[in-house]
């Protein structure tokens, strides 16, 4: 597809359909059931994402945390791995960008969790003249299957090595510019809203509460 003008019609446009068509995905259900099932057994949520998807990380973490609770309920454990600057910045200095967030994970992730991924590619392992894209998020996948965590994507284009890893995965299936990465990572936030509040409605229904002592 090649380059188009850029029009705020046809990019609101593009927003509907692409919002439209996200919901209706099987895959959006199953990215709610996961985290849900995550909620219920009182696992792990971590976060990730580079650029404008590390804003979408930390929000999503903070709505899960926050955002999510209910009445008599709590909100989930959810943790962005893109917050701690002195830990990122110390794993950049001393091991590499690669190294950011599987190096923070090493400790913590388990079966009981869910590793959620926001990038505009979906994180290649082919290199181009500014080198892989995304190794930091693909590094963590890694270790997320390796300790049998599962995996939620949110990515765009053809979704890059998430749609290999991930146990869920929406693609926005944009692929020109100037359209493709503004559009993918504003309907990573659509998506992130639409989730948390399908989230807290079953919450608020009384299925499986996980209440306060």
């Amino acid at each position: 597809m090649t380059d188009e003008m850029f029009s705020p019609s046809k990019y609101f446009g593009l927003i509907a359909k692409c919002a439209l068509d996200s919901i209706d995905s099987p895959q959006y259900e199953k990215i709610v059931e996961l985290l849900f099932d995550c909620y219920k057994r009182g696992g792990t949520v971590y976060t990730m994402g580079c650029g404008g998807s590390a804003s979408t990380a930390t929000h999503f973490a903070a709505d899960l945390a926050k955002t999510i609770m209910v009445t008599g309920n709590l909100g989930f454990k959810a943790i962005s791995l893109v917050d701690n600057i002195p830990l990122v910045s110390a794993w950049v200095n001393d091991k590499g960008w690669s190294s950011i967030f599987a190096g923070q994970l090493r400790s913590w992730i388990t079966k009981d969790d869910v590793l959620v991924g926001f990038s505009v590619h979906g994180g290649t392992t082919q290199g181009d003249e500014a080198g892989p894209w995304s190794q930091n998020l693909v590094s963590a996948m890694q270790l997320a299957k390796k300790r049998k965590a599962r995996i939620i994507g949110f990515a765009g284009f053809d979704g890059g090595v998430m749609k290999e890893m991930a146990d869920a995965l929406i693609i926005i299936p944009i692929n020109s510019e100037p359209f493709a990465t503004p559009l993918i990572e504003a309907m990573h936030v659509v998506l992130h809203h639409a989730i948390i509040y399908d989230l807290k409605e079953r919450i608020k229904s009384g299925h499986d509460k996980k209440t306060t002592a």
